[in-house]
Order: structure tokens, then C-alpha cells, then sequence
């Protein structure tokens, strides 16, 4: 019985840890949504989720790692809704052209240029960078594999390639542009880095 009551205990500890796991996340992604470059104090991000600020070390080491994850969560819930944009395209041209368009506009890029670049400077985030990227590529190539199974569209490279090349032109170009290049994404032919067409096979 004793070790029953310790397993469950233990579960219920591991819950509320995730749960305030989640809720750091959340609570710093609304606040950099809000505030778009400007900084964001450990004080703010436990005052927004209901925390007292050690925990924003306990559960992520440093207020760097949270910004991280947090910056993430924006671009995938973004990526989420950028596909609903691709799945109303009438055709493939449509598609790289709104697909481009919406991903250069997104309110999360800010963020995660931060987020990359902290994963340069701080070789211990570049794990942490790593693991949010696979899950954006992934997510992305299987949105693209389901789309252009149902249209009966195409790729000129494997979806693989495809996702990586265009995830890492839009960020590279965020990037180029917050360390002083000149000119601006606008500049920036994002639909070219897509392949997916809906043109005859020639013979």
C-alpha cells in the first residue's frame, strides 16, 4: 500500500510539474507576443503564469532556455495556421506565393531570430534550438505530404529537403536583416524556395 500511495504521489508531482512546465511556456510566449523586442523580465514571465521566479530556473535552467522554448511554441502555433492559408489555395503557384507571403509575416519570427541566435551564442541552447527545429520540419513535411497527396501535386526534391530548405531560408533571411543587412524580408523571393508544383510529368 505504501508503495502505491508513493507511485501515485510521485505521478501527481511529475503533473503539476508539467503542467507548470507548460504554463512558463505559455505565459512567456503571450508576453513576447505583446511585446514584440522588448525584454521580458523572470519577474513578469512568474507573475503571468502564477509562479514564483526560482521555478523559472528550476524547470528550465536559465530565463535563455524558457525564451527558447517559448519562441517556438509562437512559430509552431503559427505554422498551424499558415497551413489552414496553404489549404485554401486553388493551385500550386497560389500556394508558394501565400504560403511565402504569410510566413514572412508572422508575429513570432522576431522570437525566434532571438532564439537562434542564442543557440550560436550559448552552445548549451543549441540542443534545445535543435530539438524545436526537427519538430518544425517534421510537422511541415507532414502537412506537405498530406496536401499534395490529395491534389495530386509534386515536389522536385524529397518533402525531407523541401521542409529544411524552406524553413531555413525564412529564418536565415530574419536573421540576415536583425544583424543589419540591408533591405528587408519583403526582398526575399521565399516562394522560389519552394518546389511543389501541379504541372504535367514530361515524357
Amino acid at each position: 500500500k505504501k508503495r502505491t500511495e508513493a507511485r501515485s504521489t510521485s505521478a501527481r508531482s511529475r503533473d503539476r510539474g508539467r503542467a507548470t512546465r507548460r504554463r512558463l511556456i505559455e505565459a512567456t510566449a503571450r508576453l513576447c507576443k505583446e511585446r514584440p523586442g522588448a525584454e521580458v523580465s523572470v519577474a513578469e514571465i512568474a507573475n503571468a503564469a502564477g509562479v514564483f521566479p526560482n521555478q523559472v530556473t528550476y524547470y528550465f535552467g536559465s530565463k535563455d532556455s524558457l525564451l527558447v522554448h517559448a519562441a517556438f511554441l509562437g512559430l509552431l502555433h503559427d505554422a498551424r495556421r499558415i497551413e489552414r492559408i496553404g489549404r485554401q489555395a486553388p493551385d500550386a503557384a497560389a500556394f508558394r506565393r501565400n504560403i511565402a507571403r504569410a510566413v514572412l509575416a508572422m508575429p513570432s519570427l522576431p522570437s525566434v531570430a532571438r532564439a537562434l541566435a542564442a543557440g550560436i551564442s550559448k552552445p548549451e541552447l543549441a540542443p534545445v534550438v535543435d530539438q524545436h527545429l526537427q519538430l518544425l520540419f517534421r510537422q511541415s513535411e507532414r502537412f506537405v505530404s498530406q496536401l499534395i497527396d490529395s491534389r495530386g501535386w509534386r515536389t522536385r526534391r524529397p518533402l525531407s529537403v523541401e521542409a529544411r530548405t524552406f524553413w531555413s531560408t525564412a529564418l536565415g533571411a530574419v536573421l540576415l536583416v536583425r544583424a543589419g543587412a540591408h533591405g528587408t524580408v519583403a526582398d526575399l523571393d521565399l516562394a522560389g524556395a519552394l518546389t511543389i508544383h501541379d504541372e504535367p510529368e514530361r515524357g
